[in-house]
């Protein structure tokens, strides 16, 4: 058992050294477009909700 956790962490190692690990310039830039798409879908999103909410109470008060 403890030979397979072993072995486990240092194949984890092994794969860990092959891996391109980003910049701290591209975490920064990349970090900066996820946080403005996410702004823009979520105003859009919004105006969305708020556009059916008044359009249904409009036609809740035509109907009621």
């Amino acid at each position: 058992m403890a030979n397979k956790i072993t072995n486990f962490l240092q194949q984890t190692k092994a794969e860990l050294k092959k891996v391109t690990w980003p910049t701290k310039d591209q975490t920064v830039k990349l970090t900066i477009v996820v946080i403005l798409i996410s702004l823009v879908v979520s105003l859009y999103l919004g105006s969305l909700d708020y556009i059916f909410n008044k359009l249904l109470k409009y036609v809740v008060e035509i109907i009621g």
